[in-house]
């Protein structure tokens, strides 16, 4: 396991955006929670970068408005997106030009997500959207049981991102009998839909922590869209798993939560990693 150094800040995500350089990140990957906690607000409207819009925003940008009624009819996403999308500003800001956002979220969300994800980086910078589909728990028979995440992946510069394929783990073929031995012996290259089971409840990669990923789905991602010594942010930090995903890369990592319980479970996985951070309170 590399011992390669990164930050954990214990604090308000939203705070360390603001201090964070422009242009200083390769890669953002968030895992956002939904319930936000806080108090509705109506008629929020969603801006897209313009050289003549009519409002100016951070640090001068200017933008336009549009599409403000996206939101009119769901009050309970428009207090969400009151909440995710300044971070999504920063997170716009702060990723260099050959950097990339992957936004993971449930069947729920995504569809808003990637309209607004459109307005505020634009469509041309939309490069996929991500499948993870796992078969684990209770199954619904009153409906298709629903067993996937979302992934939305959008990249700052459309001209000039970093996407390396070839450094990603490979998978099984489903249909081994129909290619080479060869290509059975090499695995094939993932494509938009991922298969891949979630973390198990009495493996040894489970931590307890409620919303834990499982680590095969971020190295996938950091290996295709990092090289190593790039730095990878996750302001939702969660259980860690993208620090710890990144330092076996020998990616720089930052990571945030205001959670103590996240703020334990990252410290205890780094140090069983034996990899080597910063803990920085906010």
């Amino acid at each position: 396991m590399s011992t390669n150094a990164g930050r954990l800040y214990a604090g308000d995500n939203l705070k360390l955006l603001a201090q964070l350089p422009d242009n200083s990140v390769q890669l953002i990957y968030i895992d956002p929670p939904f319930n936000t906690g806080r108090v509705q607000s109506r008629g929020a409207a969603t801006t897209k970068r313009s050289e003549t819009g009519s409002r100016l925003g951070f640090k001068g940008q200017r933008y336009d408005t549009v599409r403000e009624t996206v939101l009119s009819y769901d009050d309970e996403f428009t207090d969400y997106w009151a909440f995710l999308e300044p971070r999504l500003e920063h997170a716009w800001r702060i990723l260099n030009d050959t950097g990339t956002l992957y936004l993971h979220l449930d069947y729920r969300e995504a569809h808003y997500a990637k309209v607004l994800l459109d307005a505020l980086f634009g469509r041309e910078c939309f490069l996929n959207e991500i499948i993870w589909a796992y078969d684990y728990g209770g199954k619904s028979k009153s409906r298709w049981p629903a067993k996937h995440d979302t992934i939305l992946v959008y990249v700052k510069n459309a001209a000039t991102y970093f996407f390396d394929s070839t450094s990603v783990d490979r998978e099984p073929y489903m249909a081994p009998g129909l290619v080479t031995p060869e290509k059975v012996a090499k695995g094939k290259l993932p494509t938009d839909v991922w298969w891949h089971t979630i973390v198990s409840p009495t493996g040894k990669e489970k931590t307890g922590y409620p919303t834990q990923k499982p680590l095969g789905i971020l190295r996938r991602i950091i290996q295709a869209s990092s090289k190593p010594g790039d730095t990878v942010l996750d302001f939702f930090g969660g259980s860690g798993t993208t620090a710890v995903a990144a330092a076996s890369l020998d990616r720089k990592f930052i990571t945030v939560d205001q959670n103590p319980e996240s703020i334990e479970v990252i410290k205890r996985r780094l140090a069983a990693a034996k990899v080597s951070f910063e803990l920085v309170a906010l």
